[in-house]
């Protein structure tokens, strides 16, 4: 999977900020005058890229589904491509990659669970349609590896397992946290533990 290393745009620039700060102090706790000092422009100026918070909140819940979900066909693509392709090797990639956005986007966690049902109707049953589909890309990878977990177990060990990896923001402070690496092989661990309780008989 490639990585981007281009400078983020403007409006990434606006949206990451607004994440951070909507994490922080909740939706209604940060305006958009705030949300412009964080990025060194009038708070007016904002809508001439989104027309209000609502729209930041809706671009930023339904964005990192769909990044999610991509992510994910990607990398069962990827493997399906490989020659020495393996469930194992995909399931490892599909935790990599959640582990990191869970990691490098810990507040848009916090945001999901506080602020989901703030979204308009068409945008919340769009991040809960890409959130079923992200669920069952992994689902199926779990029951190719683990062909006897039958699929209720499977699709309920994916969610734990989603929830043990989402807990990134009650780690603390990123400045306080141990080293990225070792969080990181700690959660991989105790993902692929999940999966392996859950297939036994």
């Amino acid at each position: 999977m490639t990585t981007r290393t281009d400078a983020p745009t403007r409006r990434e620039q606006i949206l990451k900020e607004a994440a951070r700060l909507f994490a922080e102090r909740g939706f209604h706790g940060v305006g958009v005058d705030e949300i412009g000092a964080a990025v060194g422009i009038s708070g007016p100026g904002l809508y001439r890229h989104f027309p209000g918070k609502d729209a930041m909140l809706a671009e930023l819940l339904v964005g990192i589904s769909e990044r999610l979900l991509a992510g994910g066909q990607l990398r069962v693509s990827e493997d399906a491509a490989c020659q020495d392709g393996s469930p194992h090797a995909l399931l490892d990639a599909l935790i990599e990659g959640h582990i990191d956005f869970a990691l490098d986007d810990r507040p848009l966690i916090t945001l999901h669970d506080r602020e989901l049902d703030r979204l308009r109707d068409a945008d919340r049953k769009r991040v809960r349609q890409l959130q079923r589909q992200y669920v069952e890309v992994w689902v199926e990878v779990v029951r190719e590896l683990y062909p006897d977990l039958p699929e209720h177990e499977a699709r309920a060990a994916v969610h734990a397992v989603f929830g043990l990896l989402n807990s990134t923001p009650h780690l603390g402070r990123p400045d306080a946290q141990p080293d990225r690496a070792d969080t990181a092989a700690l959660l991989h661990r105790l993902a692929r533990g999940a999966f392996e309780a859950a297939a036994r008989p």
